[in-house]
């Protein structure tokens, strides 16, 4: 029936198999939501998932919180109070099962939850799940339901007051809060980088930012699966499927388990009244494995667990899961102690970046944003993402598109560059989100690794002298209280979730760490290394091939993002790197400046505002292109790049190789070619020149190397082939040319090697190499040529050049497209071919084509 009230319609579950009703129901409340300032009692509609500020912006109180200096004038938001209020309808059908279950999947973060106007639940946890049995307190027909939010900011401050002394948070943004030097961040479980990061802005968020769910059932439910893979190999894969099941009552039923047709268990089982644990083992014959991307298929099964009793389906539940072995390996060497993991039998080179949210306001990140990200990481050679812990643990999604991708997951707890504080209710808060979110995830094949923290052993550095001058600020009594609260939380706390509730897989307590009461350092010969002194330090990017780390879990260099972007937040009077607005949009305090002082080192000064975000990008790069090839040739000593940092959670300058708006910055074709399953790296030592090959690879390629020496005119002054056969998952100097041989070409620094790889013609890999810096170099004006033509996908441009064209850039008017290679190198004599991917299928190519070089900027 219809009425002037909310009438939410019943979701129904159906079998795939057939189409038989299931008993057990939900339905979504997400309609007709209200937002209430309850301060003054205006009220505004509103969305769930949602947040306060995106329901400001709705509603047109507040403008777009990112662009210029905006964010400095909303603080007041989390100041304030504020409420979400519905009401729902049930029909009888629904409300005639026994039991009734409200799930809130995400409230953030302090909510007093109103059911009928009965207090029902208070939250403290953005991070945690919440139900609740509601069938007391609905009734059929129209219901009213009210989320209380408590200004995390207010609460915050009166928690800091408690604890006496305040804590290390060195990314809260307290000032841009308009709260002086009080830093309150890591006395709620919320996201970190909502207060603030040195790529973030400050938005202290309140709002239902997950869905709610009320659930029907009356004879039993499945709580959870567990899919414990105890032993898998080529011929069989021995699964350990563990179902909670609650029960209405002392009963018989039946379960099957079955993926596509074959059906893997089918029995009865008795339950008792209540909460129940059953195991079931079953084994699948000649499994299809799981792999990461680029070593082989990303085959899933599709598991499907149903109940029956009395003839009628009451539950079912898919789970998707990828068959493969997975441990991380840290045997003692001659050198150490290694850190890879062992995919399949075989080591694995972990090539990736570190992932942030994709936005600080939450539920505005859909699908698509998502299969985006998740996407070009694959496309750009990536085996691993790492979560880092100041974000969120992420949505179901980004689980499943890493599964589906190949992409592998180092998971961060929430914790990250602060010091924690204690007590069992803390503790207990932790505990909790722990296990909701372990027991969430545990079944996906992409993850690889549960992390305490990010950066809190070596900052704090209880067993050295070194860190980052925390420690130093407290007296003998609050250092013991504030360490024995962070070994409480990283080393007895979480280690004891994952071992009970997710054996199979490795935790690590901090990243970076060397092991066991042994900090990291830029020399350590264990565990993983962030290194910070390329940007922080102002160190050359050639430290990058200096500075040796088992598994490189951060490193990185900033950038501008392109024009078209910088315009979405600001105006003409803004492009100056050094306005107002474009250092409100970079969060790194030595950032633009830091920028402009590399490019330096090594181009001239670009000719204008334009011109500095495109050298910026290549600037960028270069640096990490330079990182992950002296990682890649470094393997099997080192087994791990992770830069820092794929993605970006607003419009500003930062470390990402692609910005808020998901368009690929010149680091991400780079990072595509770098991360290529076989790397040529020539490399410049002393007056001679190596050439690695590294593969990754599962097999020996038998293959051609191709060597040739180009001056900036065409003129090919020295070219040498070898035959030569790639070994597999390996890295290794194939040839080097010796100082006699090249030291009639050295003496012209406008040359360029061009090392390239086939198998039988077909390109495997190929790189350059310059002998100056680019600023040293004469480049030449290039008279690049072009032909357009249409394909099925949009457009193929084939360009050409009568001399060097250094770093083209291709870019399109009025059109959000997409080129399939960027920020290229192109030589005379080659032509290059690259599609573009038009976002307006009439455009009219010809006339919006814009390219340019390195040359033309000075």
């Amino acid at each position: 029936m219809k009425n002037l009230y909310t009438i939410i319609a019943l979701t129904f579950l159906f079998a795939c198999s057939n189409t038989q009703k299931v008993s057990n129901m939900k339905i979504e409340i997400n309609n007709k939501w209200q937002l209430t300032q309850v301060k003054t009692g205006d009220t505004y509609q509103a969305n769930v998932p949602g947040c306060v500020h995106t329901d400001l912006l709705a509603n047109k109180i507040i403008e777009d919180p990112y662009y210029r200096t905006n964010e400095k004038k909303q603080q007041w938001i989390d100041k304030e109070d504020w409420s979400y209020s519905t009401e729902f309808e049930l029909d009888n059908d629904f409300y005639t099962k026994e039991h009734l279950e409200l799930i809130f999947k995400g409230l953030d973060t302090y909510a007093d939850v109103y059911l009928n106007d009965s207090l029902i639940l208070v939250t403290d946890n953005m991070f945690r799940e919440w139900q609740i049995s509601c069938k007391k307190l609905l009734k059929p027909g129209l219901n009213k339901l009210k989320v209380y939010f408590h200004s995390p900011v207010n609460i915050g401050l009166k928690k800091l007051e408690e604890n006496i002394y305040p804590l290390p948070a060195t990314n809260d943004q307290s000032e841009n809060g308009e709260l002086g030097d009080k830093k309150i961040s890591v006395f709620s479980r919320k996201a970190p980088y909502h207060y603030g990061w040195d790529w973030g802005p400050r938005f202290v968020t309140s709002g239902i930012w997950r869905p709610v769910i009320i659930k029907a059932w009356d004879l039993a439910k499945i709580e959870n699966i567990q899919i414990i893979q105890d032993n898998v190999s080529e011929t069989e894969a021995k699964i350990n499927q563990v179902i909670s099941i609650k029960s209405a009552k002392k009963q018989n039923i039946f379960i099957e388990i079955k993926t596509g047709d074959s059906i893997l268990y089918s029995e009865n089982t008795k339950l008792e009244e209540g909460a129940n644990t059953v195991n079931i083992n079953y084994s699948i014959k000649n499994p299809k494995l799981w792999w990461t991307n680029g070593l082989g298929e990303q085959y899933l099964y599709q598991i499907q667990t149903s109940l029956t009793a009395d003839n009628q389906l009451i539950e079912q539940k898919d789970n998707k899961i990828g068959l493969r072995t997975l441990k991380l390996v840290q045997k003692p060497d001659e050198f150490g102690k290694s850190f890879h993991f062992e995919l399949n039998g075989v080591p694995v080179f972990m090539k990736g970046a570190n992932h942030i949210p994709n936005d600080v306001f939450l539920p505005r990140v859909t699908r698509e944003v998502y299969e985006h990200e998740i996407k070009t990481a694959a496309e750009s050679n990536m085996n691993t993402i790492r979560v880092w812990g100041g974000g969120i643990y992420e949505d179901d999604i980004f689980y499943d598109l890493c599964d589906k991708y190949g992409i592998l997951v180092w998971q961060d707890f929430m914790f990250a560059c602060s010091m924690y504080p204690g007590g069992e209710d803390f503790w207990e808060n932790i505990k909790n989100e722990a296990v909701d979110n372990v027991v969430r995830l545990r079944n996906h094949p992409s993850i690889a690794l549960w992390c305490g923290n990010n950066e809190i052993d070596g900052a704090w550095s209880e067993y050295s002298n070194g860190g980052w001058g925390w420690k130093e600020r407290y007296t003998p009594e609050q250092r013991k209280e504030i360490w024995s609260n962070y070994e409480k939380i990283f080393h007895d706390i979480l280690p004891a979730v994952v071992s009970e509730y997710d054996p199979t897989r490795s935790y690590w307590p901090s990243s970076p760490m060397a092991g066991p009461k042994e900090h990291a350092t830029n020399s350590n010969t264990s565990g993983d290394m962030h290194y910070w002194g390329v940007w922080h330090a102002k160190a050359p990017f050639s430290e990058f091939s200096k500075i040796r780390a088992r598994f490189m879990s951060e490193y990185g260099f900033q950038s501008f993002p392109d024009l078209t972007t910088v315009k979405k937040y600001t105006l003409p009077e803004d492009f100056d790197i050094e306005s107002e607005v474009m250092a409100a949009h970079q969060r790194s305090g030595i950032g633009n400046l830091r920028i402009k002082e590399y490019m330096s080192w090594s181009y001239k000064t670009p000719k204008n505002f334009e011109y500095f975000l495109y050298i910026g990008q290549v600037l960028q790069a270069e640096g990490i292109k330079a990182a992950i090839e002296a990682h890649r040739r470094d393997m099997p000593y080192n087994m791990g790049s992770l830069y820092w940092q794929l993605n970006d959670c607003w419009p500003v300058a930062s470390w990402s190789s692609m910005d808020y708006y998901g368009r690929w910055k010149a680091l991400q074709y780079f990072v595509k070619k770098a991360f290529n399953d076989v790397l040529v790296s020539p490399v410049l030592s002393g007056d001679s020149v190596d050439i690695y090959i590294v593969s990754d690879m599962l097999e020996n390629t038998k293959a051609t190397l191709l060597m040739e020496f180009i001056d900036f005119e065409g003129n090919k002054l020295l070219e040498e082939t070898y035959d030569i056969e790639i070994l597999k998952n390996s890295s290794k100097i194939y040839t080097t040319l010796s100082k006699s041989k090249l030291f009639n070409l050295l003496n012209n620094k406008n040359i360029v090697l061009v090392a390239s790889v086939y198998k039988n013609n077909e390109l495997l890999g190929t790189n350059q190499l310059y002998f100056d810096n680019i600023k040293n170099l004469t480049l030449p004006k290039p008279k690049i040529e072009y032909t357009i033509s249409k394909n099925e996908d949009g457009f193929t441009i084939k360009l050409s050049t009568n001399k060097l064209a250094k770093n083209i850039y291709l870019t399109v008017n009025d059109d959000e497209g997409f080129f399939s290679d960027n920020y290229f190198d192109l030589l005379p004599g080659k032509t290059i071919s690259i599609v573009y991917y038009p976002g307006s299928k009439d455009i009219l190519l010809d006339s919006k084509l814009n390219i340019i070089s390195v040359v033309e900027t000075y």
